[in-house]
């Protein structure tokens, strides 16, 4: 499948990834992309920036290289409630935000917890897509929770660095059946690269094979164009972007 976005990226903010924004950029011309989402962790993930630094992506160029940036998040999912660590003066400065489950931030429980604790995520209406669902760690519900997900117009992402195996070792048989169960159930779903370092942003490929193997429609992908990732953005209520109004 045909693939413009990467939705999931990091830089040396992250205090575990090691590229610049521009970096990143460059590489996601390089690499074919007509946009991707910056999103650093936030901040209860050991090593990750000030709340500061997200409320000021709104200095940020909406064009580097010629390649939109979307301003974004990847935030911690820190308990059962579904509360996640984005600052409240960061929302409106803010494009996108992945919520996820972090090992250090959210100790591994039990299925009944964290398949509440995604639900609750869900249900607060905070973020747009729930990152690296895999991880064998945080085992969940997986119907009920991408029901929910359904209901609520969130993104399930299928991760590229995950789907390798070398990290958060046995998510990619999951990751199969949460995509062969969001395909029956419908769910939006976007994908990212999980880029720690510039050569990795827009690597897609094992992304773009789950899809196509498991016969996901285009139509629901919402990074197959732009036009669709920034209808769902606002699918999801958020304003439209001026800027990117011709892609």
């Amino acid at each position: 499948m045909k693939l413009v976005i990467d939705t999931h990226t990091h830089t040396y903010a992250s205090g575990h990834a090691y590229s610049t924004l521009i970096e990143n950029a460059q590489l996601a011309k390089k690499n074919g992309l007509q946009m991707f989402c910056t999103t650093d962790h936030a901040e209860s993930m050991p090593g990750a920036p000030h709340y500061w630094f997200f409320s000021n992506q709104r200095v940020l160029p909406r064009f580097l290289e010629g390649v939109a940036v979307v301003r974004g998040v990847e935030s911690n999912i820190l308990n059962i409630e579904g509360d996640v660590d984005i600052h409240p003066t960061s929302d409106r400065n803010l494009d996108w935000a992945i919520a996820s489950f972090h090992e250090p931030v959210f100790r591994p429980s039990d299925v009944k917890s964290h398949t509440q604790a995604l639900i609750n995520t869900i249900k607060g209406g905070r973020v747009d897509a729930l990152g690296h669902l895999g991880n064998p760690n945080f085992d969940f519900d997986f119907k009920a929770v991408l029901e929910c997900a359904k209901e609520h117009n969130v993104a399930i992402e299928i991760n590229n660095s995950t789907l390798r195996g070398n990290s958060r070792v046995g998510s990619v048989e999951r990751c199969y059946e949460i995509a062969e169960m969001g395909k029956e159930l419908g769910v939006y779903f976007t994908t990212g690269s999980d880029a720690h370092f510039c050569d990795d942003v827009g690597n897609l490929g094992l992304v773009s094979e789950l899809l196509d193997s498991v016969g996901v429609s285009s139509d629901k992908v919402i990074t197959h164009s732009c036009r669709q990732f920034l209808d769902f953005l606002e699918l999801r209520g958020r304003e439209p972007i001026s800027d990117y109004q011709s892609l």
